[in-house]
């Protein structure tokens, strides 16, 4: 079972989730795909371990043989590759390592070479059982996809897998969400709140992935993403309070799960709401986020 924790804007408390989320349920993969600004470890305190790099693709033009054809300029839907009267000049950071000029180059004066644009961590906390991966996109990099990819591929299908998407609607969202069995959507109750839970619901109803809303800060606002959530059919799985004692442990960086029980028995509850929502849609999965062989 891949769960994704998503919001349509930033600071929802979507990262509290996905953390507590993990805890509560013990054993499981925690991955921090918010590779621009990766802040789960900020909560779990562990020890990381770098277990790859990620590189793209880049092309290296062969003077020698480039006959300045601009075959690979039209190629190039990107935009990352230049004619200029005597030669040709490649844009590094705007290329997305498809290989295509390389492929439509006939010359054969194209080549690849690897740069590197962000790596993966890992860490494990003993007390939860938690394998904790993060990716971390290189400063100055505008692309933070093949980042995600790279991290997705560390997941290990028998076991829960929580997954901190990106915050917003873009590319590296969809990329994250996209490949879920489920996406928890976290909002607050704020007219801010409830425009980009709008786009968040629309972008992955249009991913066809299962979804329900958790309200955070719940009280500190009115009921218009209620209003909204009931209208649109979506199940409200959970809200959280605006409360002193949680909002004193997260500015601590302690996880509220690890001083406040009854929030550990809450977060277990919602994955097994979610594994029963999920197993009335595919009949694929069980509460212990094992795949069914039936």
């Amino acid at each position: 079972m891949k769960i994704a924790i998503a919001s349509g804007k930033g600071g929802t408390g979507k990262t509290t989730v996905a953390v507590n989320f993990a805890l509560a349920i013990g054993d499981a993969q925690l991955f921090d795909c918010d590779v621009e600004e990766p802040n789960c470890n900020l909560f779990l305190g562990l020890d990381l371990e770098k277990q790859e790099d990620v590189s793209i693709a880049v092309p290296e033009i062969n003077t020698e043989k480039c006959s300045l054809c601009g075959s690979c300029v039209e190629f190039c839907h990107y935009n990352a590759i230049a004619k200029l009267p005597r030669s040709v000049m490649i844009f590094p950071k705007l290329c997305h390592g498809c290989g295509g000029c390389h492929i439509v180059c006939p010359e054969n004066a194209i080549s690849e070479i690897k740069r590197p644009i962000g790596m993966i961590e890992k860490g494990v906390d003993p007390g939860s059982g938690i394998s904790f991966f993060q990716g971390t996109l290189g400063i100055g990099e505008p692309m933070a996809t093949p980042v995600i990819r790279r991290l997705q591929a560390h997941m290990d299908e028998n076991k829960v897998a929580v997954v901190d998407s990106p915050p917003g609607t873009a590319c590296p969202v969809i990329a994250t969400v996209g490949e879920m069995d489920y996406c928890v959507l976290v909002t607050e109750p704020t007219p801010f709140g409830l425009n980009d839970l709008i786009l968040a619901v629309n972008v992955v109803r249009q991913l066809e992935v299962p979804l329900g809303v958790i309200i955070n800060r719940h009280g500190s606002g009115d009921d218009s993403v209620e209003e909204y959530c009931y209208s649109e059919n979506i199940p409200i799985l959970m809200k959280i309070p605006y409360d002193r004692e949680i909002a004193v442990l997260y500015s601590e960086g302690i996880p509220f799960v690890q001083r406040m029980p009854q929030w550990k028995e809450k977060f277990r509850s919602l994955y097994e709401k979610i594994c029963f929502i999920s197993s009335e849609n595919t009949s694929q999965y069980s509460c212990s986020g094992v795949r069914n062989q039936w």
